[in-house]
């Protein structure tokens, strides 16, 4: 399988040519996040090595001091940039859903906006590969990743109950649309979008994203005819 491109990183500015921080009037919540987006263009250039905490200040504009001063260490920084990075497109697809006025139009919708821009982009692959990388060696990497899963999935299960229940209080209360257990549906549905989009990322030709919208409402259909089925029986 093919792998994001990656680029050479760049040499360390030599202390006399290093930029003036850009960082001296700006509050502390300003400088965290002006760090984090340093390190999310990092990796989108230069995958793996754009973690180099000498890369990142280069990046930034500022020396390692200030970094550390920031986050105790650079795997806290990574989390960080991996908490904002996420929290941006899941925000995307929640506003793209937001928009419209039912819940099947809500669900296109959502599938339509996971697989535009800026979700189908190669860089974006290049930062996840990063992420995943340190998943198994990084527990603040791992927490991240345990609180925006369950923060989708629960975004995918919302989706989803609105669409099958259809006002049915007693399914929703059961944590069930008309018989469906929605907590494995949102798994199943986050599992074939997860797939569907590393597969596009990794080979662009290979189908597009219309069909790959096509397939998940092909799965949801199918789910909503299982849950009819279960209704009228």
């Amino acid at each position: 399988m093919k792998g994001p491109r990656t680029r050479a990183v760049p040499a360390a500015p030599n202390p006399g040519e290093a930029r003036r921080p850009r960082f001296r009037r700006q509050l502390p919540e300003q400088r965290r996040a002006a760090l984090i987006a340093a390190t999310i263009e990092c990796l989108k250039r230069y995958g793996h090595d754009g973690l180099s905490i000498r890369t990142i200040s280069a990046q930034a504009g500022v020396s390692v001091g200030l970094i550390n001063h920031h986050f105790p260490n650079k795997d806290e920084l990574v989390a960080a940039a991996f908490s904002h990075f996420n929290r941006e497109l899941v925000d995307g697809l929640k506003a793209a859903a937001a928009r419209a006025a039912s819940p099947a139009a809500r669900l296109r919708a959502f599938l339509e906006a996971s697989f535009s821009p800026p979700n189908l982009d190669a860089d974006v692959l290049a930062v996840w590969v990063v992420f995943w990388g340190l998943y198994r060696h990084s527990r603040p990497i791992q927490r991240v990743q345990s609180e925006t899963y369950t923060d989708y999935v629960r975004l995918v299960r919302g989706l989803l109950a609105d669409l099958l229940d259809k006002g049915a209080e007693s399914g929703r209360r059961r944590g069930k649309g008309g018989g469906v257990n929605l907590r494995l549906a949102a798994i199943g549905l986050t599992a074939l979008l997860d797939g569907l989009w590393l597969e596009w990322c990794l080979e662009p030709g290979k189908f597009r994203p219309r069909e790959a919208v096509a397939l998940c409402e092909g799965w949801v259909e199918a789910l909503c005819r299982r849950a009819a089925g279960w209704n009228s029986a």
